[in-house]
């Protein structure tokens, strides 16, 4: 799978380009805020309908335009795709998959990208929120459909806790708080089973990737925390419907606790995805470099766990395009001598940095020049 064309129209700050991009590796070159980022983040922007770099999508739109268009054609499984969003301030945005007009959850999986910023850093350091982001986006790459259940959850979470703040005044009739109790638990439960599954799987690509990267850092292993009182509570192969059971249950035993405190106190939302190097956990142990060097096993984990996928939910050709956005400054050079013999036969490398020779020379490929709205080539 590769990315052969990008065209964007008013998105960030371009008002109007079109990029090429050619087999295996790009290297976009350009000093801080001349766009290079932009150029990548369109491309993940495709790929999951979100932005590595903000939570919302109006500061994508050029400043003073009415909407914003990303299109992108897609070489996938031997044909040639093209993929369309319209962002609309204030409206829904459209999709086009081909010729045709599509719902936006329709593009998830069409195009997967994974990508490694210096935002990522904050997988190892940072709260449990963008480790859940993380893992979440991991599940919907795996299977699209996903996409739906959490989606669903947020609002029904929203419902509940919303409930919980007025239950005081409720006296005693809490009918519609149990039934959205099972709503909540159903769908729970299959994030939670698929986030469980996802991580299972990730883990032994995660373990092998940092031994790559870090030969001599130890072992980082990844597992996932449940809010479901103890780890124990749950089957290694517990279901869905045996983990929405418990969920349903949790949730009644901390009813009074919720309603006392306003909020939802167990559930995906709550869960966590724990990193350790050796017994310890990485985040207030681990190292600076032994920190990067986690959030980089996570990010090629996921690339080789995308690429080796083959389940039900698996389209041919599914290996991701990797992103490297102005990474390598921050890697060291065992690091990033590391990185370059480990992305060696990947399909399709797009790379972002300040100075062309942050990127070891073995990795850098074709070099595009990057200035204030224009994209141009290397001669």
């Amino acid at each position: 799978m590769r990315v052969t064309h990008l065209s964007l129209t008013e998105f960030r700050s371009y008002e109007s380009v079109d990029i090429e991009f050619g087999p295996r590796v790009t290297t976009l070159v350009g000093r801080n805020g001349q766009g290079k980022t932009n150029v990548v983040e369109a491309v993940r922007y495709l790929s999951t309908l979100s932005s590595h770099r903000v939570a919302a999508d109006a500061p994508l739109i050029r400043a003073g335009a009415a909407r914003a268009v990303v299109r992108a054609r897609v070489e996938k499984a031997g044909r040639s795709l093209a993929l369309e969003v319209t962002l609309n301030p204030g409206k829904a945005n459209t999709v086009r998959i081909g010729r045709a007009a599509a719902k936006p959850r329709d593009l998830l999986g069409t195009l997967r990208t994974v990508v490694f910023a210096p935002e990522d850093l904050a997988l190892v350091k940072g709260d449990p929120a963008g480790r859940r982001q993380f893992m979440d986006e991991l599940i919907v790459a795996l299977h699209p459909r996903l996409a739906g259940d959490l989606s669903d959850y947020e609002r029904v979470l929203r419902q509940r806790s919303s409930m919980l703040k007025t239950a005081k005044n409720a006296r005693g009739d809490l009918t519609m708080l149990d039934i959205w109790d099972e709503k909540l638990a159903e769908i729970g439960g299959r994030i939670v089973a698929a986030r469980r599954a996802a991580i299972g799987a990730l883990a032994p690509y995660v373990k092998s990737a940092y031994a790559a990267v870090a030969p001599d850092g130890g072992d980082c292993r990844v597992s996932y925390a449940t809010s479901l009182d103890t780890p124990e509570a749950l089957a290694a192969d517990a279901s869905a419907a045996t983990i929405a059971a418990r969920l349903l249950e949790r949730l009644g035993e901390l009813r009074p606790k919720e309603i006392e405190r306003g909020v939802t106190l167990a559930g995906p939302h709550r869960d966590d995805l724990d990193i350790a190097l050796g017994d310890l956990p990485a985040k207030g142990y681990a190292s600076h470099g032994e920190s990067w060097s986690c959030a980089l096993a996570l990010r090629l984990g996921s690339y080789d766990l995308l690429t080796a996928d083959d389940g039900p939910d698996a389209d041919e050709d599914g290996e991701p395009v990797l992103i490297l956005d102005d990474v390598f400054a921050e890697l060291d050079s065992g690091r990033r001598t590391a990185l370059a013999e480990r992305l060696s036969e990947a399909s399709q490398v797009l790379i972002t940095a300040a100075v062309a020779e942050d990127v070891p020379e073995a990795l850098r490929g074709e070099v595009l020049t990057v200035t204030t709205g224009k994209v141009t080539a290397d001669d």
